[in-house]
């Protein structure tokens, strides 16, 4: 075991930063910004209306109404409507 283990073992405090790179200050940095002069202009994106959950509610007006018509469609052909089965008789006649 090397020497310097032993001795960062028996210290019980934190390695020593070998690159100067402070973690802490980049996750700070990385953060919402202390003051954003932006931030009054951009919240009209965020509220009312253009809220996320009003963009995705009215992104497809229609979906509702037109899955319910299909559906209706397809439980009227499949019990009203009657297969046909066009082409039996010509097919029983030229048996290969």
């Amino acid at each position: 075991m090397f020497l310097t283990r032993v001795l960062r073992a028996a210290a019980n405090g934190p390695k020593p930063n070998i690159t100067g790179f402070d973690m802490k200050a980049f996750r700070a940095a990385g953060g919402q910004p202390r003051y954003d002069p932006w931030e009054r202009a951009e919240a009209w994106r965020y509220t009312g209306e253009f809220s996320r959950w009003n963009r995705y509610k009215n992104s497809l007006p229609g979906l509702g109404t037109a899955s319910v018509a299909f559906a209706a469609y397809c439980a009227y052909e499949h019990f009203f409507l009657q297969d046909e089965h066009h082409g039996d008789e010509h097919h029983a006649e030229k048996e290969h």
